[in-house]
């Protein structure tokens, strides 16, 4: 949806839950994590060398996420990823990083931005804040719709236990945790078509866009 919007505004889209995606490839790749214990403290050393950024690609007409120079856009939709993410995005180091990276990206406006902390701590000043939410089961279902063809053997139940633990950890970390905005505007989409919730959001956007 944020995709969506953000071509039908003609915004730049921003997608944050990827860029964390990528600094837990980068830990993986860079032996930081042991089972599910990860060192903190040799993670703030090691991200001085981690550059993560977008590059548009012109055959799929979208923003597409690096990792030093590399497309990873396939690679940090993984399982091995999506278990460990959570573990990473908490570590104060990270965010740091990352909120500073999105707060740029967003600094001349003009952006759309998807993510669990946008609308209370990366742009809390926001001119629209959307909080989407959906029956973890909806969403599971969703998610492995979009796993079917690169990971054939992954399961809704492997895909429903992670997205509860995500957002268990996510919703009680210190730093950043995933709350709805005050100001936000909550949209459950787990009976909506996708052009129902597009209708909702771009009508919503229109409304503030013709005032400002």
């Amino acid at each position: 949806m944020a995709k969506a919007l953000a071509k039908e505004l003609n915004f730049v889209y921003v997608d944050t839950g990827a860029m964390y995606r990528a600094a837990t490839l980068f830990c993986i790749k860079e032996k930081l994590i042991e089972t599910n214990e990860i060192d903190s403290k040799k993670v703030s050393a090691a991200i001085e060398r981690m550059y993560i950024g977008f590059k548009y690609n012109a055959k799929t007409e979208r923003n597409e996420i690096h990792l030093g120079g590399v497309n990873v856009e396939e690679e940090i939709r993984s399982m091995e990823v999506a278990k460990k993410v959570s573990l990473v995005a908490a570590i104060p180091a990270i965010r740091h990083k990352m909120v500073d990276l999105q707060q740029r990206m967003a600094s001349h406006g003009g952006v759309v931005m998807d993510g669990r902390d946008i609308g209370t701590v990366v742009m809390p000043d926001a001119e629209v804040k959307f909080f989407i939410t959906a029956e973890p089961r909806v969403r599971a279902e969703r998610r492995l719709n979009e796993l079917k063809t690169t990971q054939p053997g992954t399961t809704l139940a492997d895909v429903l236990q992670n997205i509860l633990e995500r957002d268990r950890l996510d919703s009680n970390r210190s730093v950043s945790p995933l709350r709805q905005a005050e100001d936000a505007i909550v949209l459950d989409n787990s009976l909506l078509t996708e052009e129902e919730q597009f209708q909702f959001l771009l009508t919503n956007v229109r409304k503030v866009l013709v005032t400002s």
